[in-house]
C-alpha cells in the first residue's frame, strides 16, 4: 500500500533531501533547497508530494510550483503549475514505477486543478515509459528539444565546439572581457536590469520579480546550489547567466543575456554560454544543460546559437494538462497584451 502526502516533507525533510540526491535522475529543481527558494518569492507557491510505503520509506517525490504574474484577484488568470525534472520514483520494476508516477500525477492534479489554469511537466530525462500515466490524467505530450553538453574533458568539449565560437571566446577574452562571479548584489541587479530589458524589447515574455534574482543570489551563497556567472567589460556588467547546480552532476542555464553588437570584438552572449561549461569542467560536473531549444517544427534562432556549443540534441519533451480551457485561452491573450506594453 502506498501513501501520497504533502505533509511528509515538513517532518522528513532530510529523508527527502537524501532521496533526491541519491536518485539517478535527482536534480536541484526537485530538492528541498529549491522548495525553500520558491517559498520566498512573491506570487510563487511550491507544492511538495511524497509517496511512501507503510513503513514510511520514500518511493517517489515531486516538487511543483504555482507561478502567477499578478496578485489576487487577477493572479488566477496567469496561474500555471510547472514541474522541472520530476517526478522521481524508485519502484522495484517498471510496473511499480508506472503506478508510483500515476499516484504522484493524479495527486498533483487534484491539488492544483482549481488553483492554476494549466500544469506542465518539463522533462530533464526520458519519461516516455510513463506516457500512458500522463495520458490517462489528461496530459498531452509535445516535443520540445534541448541540448546537453558533456563536460568530462576540455579537449573533447573543444572538439565538439563550433570553430567560430572558439574564436569569439578567445577574441572576447583577449580584448578585455572577463567572466566573474558577482562581487555583490549590485552586480546581480545590473544583470537583472539587462535581462528585464531583453525580455521586454525582444523576447516579449514576462520574467520573475526582482526578488527571484536577489533570493537566488543569497541562497546560492548560503548552500552552494548555484551561481551567477557575469560578463564584465570596462568595469561594467554587459551580460551573464543564472545557473542552478545539481551538485556533482549538472549546471543549468536558467536565465541568460548579453549586450551583443554593442562592443567591438566582444561577444557577451557567447562568453555567458561558455562560462557554465568552463565552470563544469573546473568543478567536476558531468554536463551543462541548456534547459530548452524550442520545438523542431518552428524556426528558433536561439536553437541555432545553442547548437554551436557541442551539445547532444535530446527530445525529452513536455507534458501539459489544461485545467480550464476558456481561462487558458483568456490568459494567453492577457499575457500577449501584457508583453506589448
Amino acid at each position: 500500500m502506498y501513501i501520497v502526502t504533502s505533509e511528509y516533507f515538513a517532518s522528513n525533510r532530510r529523508a527527502v533531501s537524501n532521496y533526491v540526491s541519491k536518485h539517478s535522475d535527482g536534480n536541484y529543481f526537485q530538492s528541498p533547497e529549491m522548495y525553500d527558494f520558491f517559498n520566498k518569492i512573491e506570487k510563487y507557491e511550491p507544492i511538495t508530494l511524497v509517496v511512501h510505503n507503510e513503513r514510511g520509506v520514500i518511493q517517489g517525490s515531486l516538487l511543483a510550483v504555482i507561478q502567477k504574474e499578478f496578485c489576487k484577484p487577477l493572479g488566477f488568470f496567469t496561474a500555471r503549475t510547472i514541474v522541472w525534472g520530476g517526478p522521481l520514483v524508485s519502484g522495484i520494476d517498471s510496473v511499480e514505477n508506472c503506478e508510483l508516477v500515476n499516484l504522484l500525477i493524479k495527486s498533483l492534479v487534484y491539488k492544483v486543478r482549481n488553483k492554476s489554469i494549466y500544469i506542465q511537466f518539463r522533462s530533464f530525462f526520458d519519461q516516455s515509459a510513463y506516457s500512458y500515466q500522463f495520458q490517462k490524467n489528461e496530459f498531452k505530450y509535445s516535443e520540445h528539444l534541448n541540448y546537453i553538453v558533456k563536460t568530462n574533458d576540455l579537449e573533447d568539449v573543444k572538439r565538439r565546439f563550433s570553430k567560430s565560437k572558439i574564436r569569439q571566446i578567445k577574441k572576447s577574452l583577449k580584448n578585455g572581457a572577463k567572466i566573474v562571479e558577482p562581487a555583490d548584489i549590485q552586480q546581480v541587479l545590473e544583470f537583472y536590469n539587462l535581462l528585464k530589458e531583453l525580455y521586454h524589447s525582444k523576447i516579449k515574455k514576462p520574467i520573475p520579480p526582482k526578488s527571484f534574482f536577489i533570493n537566488f543570489y543569497e541562497e546560492t551563497i548560503r548552500n552552494g546550489s548555484g551561481t551567477y556567472l557575469l560578463i564584465k567589460y570596462n568595469d561594467r556588467i554587459i551580460g551573464g547567466i543564472m545557473c542552478p547546480i545539481t551538485k556533482g552532476r549538472t549546471i543549468y542555464e536558467w536565465y541568460v543575456c548579453g549586450l551583443d553588437r554593442m562592443f567591438n570584438g566582444i561577444y557577451p552572449s557567447v562568453l555567458a554560454t561558455w562560462a557554465p561549461i568552463e565552470y563544469a569542467l573546473n568543478n567536476g560536473l558531468e554536463c551543462f544543460d541548456f534547459m530548452g531549444a524550442g520545438k523542431h517544427d518552428k524556426d528558433y534562432g536561439v536553437r541555432e546559437f545553442k547548437s554551436k556549443f557541442g551539445g547532444e540534441l535530446v527530445k525529452y519533451g513536455r507534458f501539459e494538462r489544461i485545467n480550464h480551457n476558456f481561462l487558458y485561452k483568456l490568459g494567453k491573450l492577457g499575457l500577449a497584451a501584457l508583453n506589448k506594453i
